[in-house]
């Protein structure tokens, strides 16, 4: 890491523990070393000088696991496929959210999916997933890993953990089972699936010499609702593209754990070349500063959303966590793991694809496009393009239904969002 761009301290005030949205306005980062310049500056740079040759020898050898670390000693930079300092700040303030002990920063959701995934897949592995989950996520899982030899196994979210541990009766499964991979909320249902369930199932797997890890997918929640490591996972996983960078103007990814295990992950994206781009890190650095006011508009406005599109004779069902009936399992298993039910709400209009269209031909305020988190309000059509490659009788054993629409609730006032709404409906 470099000792040039990076401060490891500055987290307290005294023994008052800062917290991280106050931490994002600087952590990571000393304007000193920068010309006195308040935000960091863009490393447009493919390689880095080294002060001696012993000191690149040594940069090497920490870079390729030649030896370990020392005490107190850090890897200086080398090259931006290995490391930069737009990165490392980045990486420093993304892993206090989930209070990990590490980071990695790709340029897209699904390189940090499917870096992290062959990562710690090898050939005879099962890997046992939720679904629904993301239409690429679902793609790499049943058609790309298999040609790998790793096997997948999927059980539908809204099932419970009873759904996991019935596919695990069978012994070819249980035996080879090298990861837990879930998505929750799940895309685009909204199902949750139980984290600190799943890590004890994980732990029950391992055995000396192969540990069962547990990755999530947090994208729908974000990184300020649901934190999945505190409720056992081991690897937390996110479309940075979503609510991280939030303005629709950039594609990222991450991944964040122990420090050990991310480790292993920067090291194979290395080799795949998958990191992000030092414009992409820079740009995060700015969305960061404002993840916390642009997520709490977005679940403000989510409520009234969800409130208004319950009433109306024209909506089948709406499926919102806010909505989640207390009494309920769901609604307990919400209220352990979830901080808020966030800003996305699917629902089912009354009627079919032709409706779900006609609804959405006639939003004006709303955008109709995929991708979700952004300050724009967003609407699509989850049977026809996010999960459009999904298996049409499984899309619909999942619930993702020809008149199911999926809302991606921005900053806007919510009025305004709801006369949209309201007329676009009127449209049906």
């Amino acid at each position: 890491m470099s000792t040039m761009k990076r401060d490891s301290h500055g987290r307290t005030i005294g023994d008052k523990q800062l917290r991280p949205e106050s931490l994002m306005m600087g952590y990571g980062y000393r304007p000193e070393l920068s010309e006195g310049a308040i935000k960091p500056p863009l490393f447009m740079t493919s390689t880095f000088v080294f002060k001696t040759a012993e000191e690149g020898k040594g940069f090497f050898e920490l870079a390729y696991g030649l030896r370990k670390e020392q005490p107190g000693e850090e890897m200086g930079l080398i090259y931006s496929r290995l490391n930069n300092p737009n990165l490392e700040i980045l990486e420093d303030r993304l892993a206090l959210w989930d209070e990990a002990e590490a980071a990695a920063v790709f340029e897209s959701g699904m390189a940090a999916i499917s870096t992290t995934l062959l990562t710690f897949l090898k050939p005879g592995d099962v890997i046992l997933f939720s679904e629904p989950i993301y239409g690429g996520t679902d793609y790499l899982l049943k058609h790309i890993l298999p040609r790998f030899g790793i096997r997948p196994v999927g059980v539908l979210a809204n099932s419970g953990i009873a759904a996991f541990e019935q596919a695990l009766l069978d012994r070819a499964i249980r035996e080879h089972v090298a990861m837990i991979y879930v998505e929750t909320p799940a895309n685009p249902t909204n199902a949750l699936v139980d984290i600190a369930a799943c890590a004890g199932l994980a732990r029950r797997l391992s055995r000396p010499g192969r540990s069962v890890l547990l990755a999530v997918d947090n994208t729908f929640l974000g990184p300020l609702w649901q934190h999945p490591l505190k409720h056992g996972a081991d690897l937390v996983l996110y479309s940075a593209t979503k609510y991280i960078g939030g303005h629709s103007d950039l594609i990222a990814g991450v991944a964040l754990g122990a420090k050990s295990l991310i480790n292993q992950v920067k090291s194979f994206r290395t080799i795949l070349g998958s990191m992000a781009s030092p414009m992409t890190g820079w740009l995060l650095l700015r969305s960061l500063e404002t993840l916390k006011l642009r997520m709490t508009s977005q679940m403000k406005n989510a409520r009234y959303v969800a409130d208004f599109l319950a009433d109306h004779p024209k909506v089948e069902r709406v499926y919102y966590l806010g909505h989640l009936q207390p009494g309920t399992p769901e609604h307990a298993l919400y209220r352990r793991q979830c901080l808020s039910p966030g800003s996305i709400i699917s629902f089912e209009l009354v009627g079919g694809e032709a409706e779900a269209f006609r609804f959405l031909n006639a939003l004006q305020l709303f955008h109709l496009a995929v991708s979700l988190g952004g300050t724009e309000s967003l609407a699509e059509h989850p049977a026809t393009m996010t999960h459009s490659d999904v298996d049409p009788e499984e899309r619909i054993e999942m619930g993702i239904t020809e008149k199911m629409v999926r809302l991606s609730i921005g900053v806007e006032h919510p009025e305004d969002l709801i006369a949209d709404l309201e007329q676009a409906l009127a449209a049906v």
